[in-house]
C-alpha cells in the first residue's frame, strides 16, 4: 500500500485535478459510532480493493476502514477487467464491511447497495442523473447517449468481511476515455467536480443505505433496497443479453431483479430465468 514515489510538480501538474484533502475527509467522516472508522488516502497503488483485502487478511483493518487511491495502476472490474484513469481524475476507493448479523446469503446485495448509495452521492452533489446497470455499473447520459461512468467490485475478505471497490470518472476529457462507451460526470454536465464533497456525498449515502439494510437482516424489501435499485436499474425493462457462465448465453426482457439480488430475464419462450452472475448486455434503448 506504499504509495509511488512522486515530485510535488507533477502532483500540481494538472490544476484542475487537485489532490484529496485526507485530513478533511476524515474530520467529516469518521466519527464516534459512524461506520468510517480510518480513512486513508494514498498516491498511488496498484489496487485498493487487493491492498484493503490483505490487510483484512493480517488484522491490520476492521470494519469502515476506507483506502482511496489517487491514481490505480492495475485497478480492476468485473471479470478480471483493467480500470485505468489519469491520476486524480476520479474516485477510486474501497471499504471493508463485516455484516455478521446479516446471513451470507444477503450478502449479494452488498454491490447492488453501493450502486445505490453511489447512485444517490453522486446525484446530491454532482447533480447528475446516474442510472444503475446490472450487477454494477453506473451510467450516465452525454449527448443522449448512455455511458459507463463507474463501477463496482466486491470480494470476501476472510470468513466475516467484504471489501467493496468502487471507481468512478469525474474529470476524464474526451481524449481520455479508454473506450469510446466510457464517460465521466464532468462529460454528463457536473455541476461540481470537486472531489472531497463527492467522496463525502458517497461514503455518507453508504453508510446510511448498509445501516438500513443490516437493521433489517439483510432483507431487501424491508430495508427498501430493493424497491430503490429497481427504480434507478436503467436494465429493466430493456432487452439484454446475459452471457453465463459455461459459454451460454440468454436473450429476452429484463423484467425484475429477485429477493436474491439476481435479474430475471423473461425469455421469448415464456421461460423467466433468473440470472445470478454473468455479463449483460443492452440491446434496445429504454
Amino acid at each position: 500500500m506504499t504509495p509511488r514515489d512522486a515530485s510535488d510538480d507533477s502532483r500540481w501538474s494538472d490544476l484542475e485535478r487537485p489532490p484529496l484533502n485526507a485530513v478533511a475527509l476524515r474530520r467529516g467522516l469518521v466519527r464516534e459510532g459512524g461506520l468510517w472508522r480510518e480513512l486513508e488516502v494514498v498516491r498511488a497503488t496498484g489496487s485498493t480493493n487487493s491492498d484493503l483485502v490483505a490487510l483484512a487478511a493480517a488484522g491490520k483493518a476492521a470494519e469502515g476502514s476506507v483506502l482511496v487511491a489517487e491514481e490505480q495502476t492495475a485497478g480492476r472490474g468485473r471479470l478480471d477487467r483493467q480500470w485505468t484513469a489519469p491520476a486524480r481524475s476520479g474516485l477510486f476507493f474501497s471499504v471493508l464491511l463485516n455484516p455478521a448479523e446479516v446471513p451470507v446469503a444477503r450478502w449479494g446485495w452488498l454491490p447492488l447497495l453501493t450502486g445505490v448509495a453511489v447512485a444517490t452521492g453522486l446525484a446530491r452533489a454532482a447533480g447528475v442523473d446516474t442510472t444503475l446497470k446490472w450487477p454494477n455499473d453506473l451510467l450516465v447520459s452525454i449527448a443522449g447517449e448512455e455511458r459507463k461512468a463507474g463501477g463496482i467490485l466486491a470480494e470476501r475478505a476472510g470468513d466475516d468481511g467484504v471489501v467493496i471497490g468502487v471507481g468512478v470518472n469525474v474529470t476524464l476529457r474526451e481524449s481520455e476515455l479508454p473506450v469510446p462507451a466510457a464517460g465521466s460526470l464532468a462529460l454528463a454536465g457536473a455541476v461540481s467536480t470537486d472531489r472531497d464533497p463527492l467522496l463525502r456525498a458517497v461514503l455518507r449515502a453508504l453508510e446510511e443505505w448498509y445501516g438500513r439494510w443490516r437493521e433489517a437482516g439483510g432483507d431487501p424489501a424491508e430495508s427498501g433496497l430493493q424497491e430503490t435499485y429497481a427504480a434507478g436499474c436503467a436494465t429493466l425493462g430493456r432487452t439484454v443479453r446475459a452471457e453465463l457462465p459455461g459459454d451460454r448465453s440468454i436473450t429476452g426482457e429484463a423484467v425484475a431483479v429477485d429477493g436474491d439480488g439476481r435479474l430475471v430475464i423473461a425469455t421469448a419462450d415464456g421461460v423467466q430465468e433468473p440470472v445470478g452472475a454473468g455479463d449483460v448486455v443492452h440491446l434496445r434503448p429504454a
